[in-house]
């Protein structure tokens, strides 16, 4: 990219301002209500795979299709958004303005509940999954929105927190949502297969009948709120028709890709020789996705550097590092606990059976949710002193939340009280990264690289522990990436966002990578993956920095001065 070209004159002075803005604390607190609907509603899948599976009748293969229904979702909702906003001419978002669009991504979300309410009663399993993505497609919109409209409501410089803050009732949602959905379904949060195997379609109707009614709660709010500013931005966009073929190119060839691998679902191999050749093919052709996204967006970024022209958001190298650093974020984050409990089921890892593994995926989702409530101490701007305490004690007091609501759930912790110790290390790395993102960032991937290598060099609780850490150190990166990615893009803000949502996709392709390498080279040793994610998460926390210098912008001075 031209190091010439002029930040928008607005974001440019806002970065640059002697003075912090002050957060307007009470529209956040009112945008923080859609955060907790995203993580409420996917961990809540977690619950709702084992009666699909049985109810449908599925194998493993096809009950993992929600997952994938659901983050292929925000992928395809976020592309509709920028080609509709780049057809005619004016970001759509930014037409819109935030709030409405949080607004009309709540009601999708609405639309969403029905049609799964619907589908449970009337239709079968491919009418559930086409619910789910309606929901996930609302979950897009409101994404689309929220993150730049938390950044938005303050000091853009210290937006990393508010993102933070927001992270944090996900986390929270997250952690809670399987234990309230249990309850309502099963009346219990042990879940056996056979309370599955008798679940009443009334209680799955009832549960989104209440979760459409929330979702329509939400959305009166946001209506009504006096507090929310519109968060509009009139300002036109060049056309972007370079960036716009690349994505259509790189849809073309993912669905071309995945073809094979659902249809090779139809093969049953009859010996062991057979199973391995048809898990090796399928892995090819999930990695050919990977190097499509991978491929694609380096040409992006080096056709740009030419000529920036019809680039549109993509002409910013840090936005186009950005979205493989959401795409290998979001990738890591889900794929460390999804092939959690086939790592535990191994004789060295313990042999626990699927019903006793609970309390280590709430650990490790819990975990998300200490780092993210301790990134979020500075949207309250507290005295140096009284910060510096709450770095120690809110990440402590996230823990004991942790035990106490597994304890509400019967869960034996007895094997995770010394993880407390890997918490102190995430402590230690907020104190020595100084709420600087470009450096917590840096910190935060290469304790994740260290903790990764640890649990492949190990067995045991050790290993166990320092997978479970992965989850610490994923805590803070999405505001860090996202700030950084968004840095600096003037009116292309709301289209950068719409390209980062994208890449959560991620968590459709990384997992299943991970999931058929274990196939090949066995499920401990398949967490290298987890290596790599965090390297180039390392990597573009370095590059970043320079990256945003040149243009004039320094995230981490900034912060350092402001408090």
């Amino acid at each position: 990219m031209d190091t010439n070209i002029l930040l928008d004159d607005a974001a440019e002075s806002s970065l640059r301002v002697a003075q912090p803005i002050k957060t307007n604390t009470g529209a956040l607190s009112t945008l923080v209500i859609v955060f907790f609907f995203w993580g409420f509603i996917a961990a809540s899948n977690s619950i709702f795979i084992p009666f699909c599976k049985h109810y449908f009748s599925l194998d493993q293969f096809q009950s993992q299709l929600i997952d994938f229904a659901y983050y292929l979702a925000y992928y395809v909702g976020s592309l509709i958004l920028y080609i509709v906003g780049v057809n005619r001419g004016r970001d759509l978002m930014g037409q819109w303005g935030y709030k409405k669009g949080i607004i009309y991504g709540l009601m999708l979300s609405v639309v969403g509940a029905v049609l799964m309410i619907l589908a449970v009663n009337f239709s079968g399993f491919a009418a559930i999954l086409t619910a789910l993505f309606v929901v996930a497609l609302g979950f897009s919109l409101q994404q689309t929105a929220a993150q730049p409209f938390a950044i938005e409501l303050g000091d853009p410089a210290t937006g990393t927190h508010r993102v933070n803050l927001g992270g944090g009732v996900n986390s929270f949602g997250t952690t809670i949502g399987p234990i309230i959905v249990a309850i309502a379904l099963f009346g219990s949060t042990t879940v056996t297969d056979a309370q599955i195997a008798s679940l009443n379609l009334d209680k799955v109707t009832i549960l989104y009948s209440c979760v459409g009614g929330l979702f329509l709660l939400a959305a009166l709010l946001f209506i009504f709120s006096k507090k929310l500013p519109a968060g509009k931005s009139e300002a036109s966009i060049e056309k972007s028709n370079k960036a716009t073929r690349v994505l259509v190119v790189m849809t073309i060839l993912l669905i071309g890709f995945f073809i094979p691998v659902f249809y090779s679902y139809k093969t049953i191999p009859a010996t062991d020789i057979e199973k391995h050749a048809l898990e090796m093919y399928r892995l090819k052709w999930l990695l050919g996705s990977l190097v499509v996204i991978v491929v694609c967006l380096i040409y992006a970024n080096t056709r740009a550097k030419k000529n920036s022209d019809g680039w549109g958001a993509m002409k910013y190298p840090q936005l186009v590092l950005g979205m493989l650093g959401i795409f290998t974020y979001v990738g890591v984050e889900v794929t460390i606990a999804s092939n959690l409990g086939t790592l535990l089921a191994l004789p060295n890892f313990g042999s626990m059976p699927a019903a006793t593994i609970a309390p280590f995926i709430s650990m490790y989702w819990g975990s998300l949710m200490i780092g993210r409530w301790a990134g979020s101490i500075p949207v309250f701007n507290p005295s140096k002193s009284m910060k510096n305490f709450l770095l120690v004690i809110v990440p402590l007091i996230g823990f004991g939340v942790i035990l106490g609501v597994n304890a509400i759930a019967k869960n034996d912790m007895s094997q995770l009280y010394w993880y407390i110790v890997c918490v102190f290390v995430q402590i230690a790395g907020f104190f020595i990264s100084q709420e600087k993102p470009a450096k917590m960032l840096l910190l935060f991937a290469v304790f994740g690289i260290i903790a990764m290598i640890i649990g492949l060099s190990t067995v045991g609780m050790m290993s166990i522990y320092a997978f479970l850490s992965g989850g610490l150190f994923c805590s803070i990166m999405w505001p860090c990436v996202f700030a950084l990615s968004i840095a600096g893009l003037g009116k292309y803000t709301t289209q950068g966002s719409s390209f980062l949502v994208m890449m959560i996709l991620g968590g459709s392709i990384i997992p299943p990578i991970q999931g058929k390498l274990a196939d090949v080279i066995g499920i401990h040793q398949s967490y290298i993956v987890a290596v790599v994610c965090f390297a180039y998460l390392a990597f573009f926390a370095w590059a970043v920095r320079g990256i945003l210098k040149k243009q004039g912008l320094d995230f981490d001075a900034q912060v350092a001065g402001g408090h």
